[in-house]
């Protein structure tokens, strides 16, 4: 077992001899074998003094996110034996054109393939809305390759989530669900809690792999510096939204994998809490448990599905796919590579 999800709330976990076990009060409420594990992610679950010590010596990185999947911390044991690298990461981000040129790059990516996944659902819907958004958005990334200015790049990439999202209520094919634009920390739909949960996933998944080959993931270029948040995997995670996040969470949706039943709504005006408890009751909606551990479990299969790179010519993973586009960003900032190329989904 390589990793783990544990996604009790207000649980937390205790030692026991070869494995963890996740305690609800004095009752346990599941058992996590520490042999071959590698990463463990927490979902509103807390840790003892002796687990983290456990983990620590046996170099299992351990993820903390919140009860709705907000990242709140990471505990790893960095080695920082790459200093070229990042030093490297560090002279290229400090050179405005440099700065500009990555975020671009991602940015255009990103755009082109939203307009690439809207166009052939316009295909397949008959809508023209579709397809209209999906022009808009090509313009903008026509536009945002000749951009110099890195505060009209981010602008640009803003103006192209909010096409994307006008009109994401129509990728919907499943009766029950509403959209009506995308809410975050927290999420107030079902909708909208999926598609925070998929992307802190996969922001995971892309600042896992920025810390394998040894870059800083708390530098980046279209996301600013801000305290505690991993600003290089915020961009790199960018080209990957769309075709692995919005297309699982659509997927399970339209297959009525996912139904509206699954989800607890609340009509709140404050989402904050005074501790755990308090929190989940101002929650605005939550998954319940048993459709959250089938989503990760969908989650984990979709990240295994094979694909081919058109970089290699070789299969792949979807998770292989992000690591190899690390190792060529990586490429990329150590001079061995003209200029950084996202994975092109929209030529797929």
């Amino acid at each position: 077992m390589e990793r783990y999800y544990v996604l009790e709330p207000g649980t937390y976990l205790r030692k026991d001899g070869e494995s963890l076990l996740v305690m609800r009060g004095n009752e346990a409420v599941g058992r996590v074998p520490l042999e071959g594990l590698e990463q463990l992610v927490l979902v509103g679950s807390s840790l003892s003094g002796a687990v983290v010590q456990e983990l620590v010596r046996r170099r299992v990185e351990t993820v903390l996110l919140s009860p709705w999947g907000q990242f709140r911390g990471r505990l790893v044991v960095d080695e920082h034996k790459h200093v070229a690298r990042r030093k490297a990461q560090y002279l290229a981000f400090s050179d405005p054109r440099q700065a500009v040129h990555i975020a671009r790059r991602i940015v255009q990516a990103k755009l082109k393939s939203g307009a690439r996944f809207l166009s052939r659902r316009a295909g397949e819907y008959g809508l023209m809305a579709l397809r209209k958004t999906a022009a808009q958005m090509m313009g903008l990334a026509r536009m945002v390759a000749v951009e110099e200015n890195m505060e009209m790049v981010r602008g640009l990439e803003g103006r192209g989530a909010h096409l994307y999202f006008e009109v994401f209520k129509d990728l919907v094919r499943a009766p029950g669900f509403h959209f009506s634009g995308r809410t975050k920390r927290p999420p107030r739909d079902p909708i909208n809690a999926l598609l925070s949960f998929v992307y802190t996933l996969l922001t995971n998944e892309v600042l896992t792999a920025v810390k394998i080959v040894g870059l800083d993931p708390y530098l980046g270029t279209l996301h600013t510096e801000e305290y505690g948040r991993p600003s290089l995997a915020c961009d790199l995670v960018e080209e990957w939204r769309t075709h692995l996040g919005d297309r699982l969470v659509l997927g399970l949706i339209n297959r009525r994998v996912v139904t509206p039943e699954d989800f607890v709504e609340r009509a709140v005006t404050a989402a904050d809490g005074v501790d755990e408890e308090d929190l989940r009751a101002h929650r605005p909606v939550e998954m319940k448990p048993k459709i959250a551990r089938a989503f990760v479990d969908a989650y984990e299969r979709w990240m295994g599905t094979s694909i081919q790179c058109p970089f290699a010519g070789t299969m792949s993973t979807y998770r292989g796919l992000i690591r190899d586009q690390a190792r060529r960003f990586l490429r990329f900032l150590m001079g061995e590579a003209p200029t950084y190329e996202p994975f092109p989904w929209w030529t797929l």
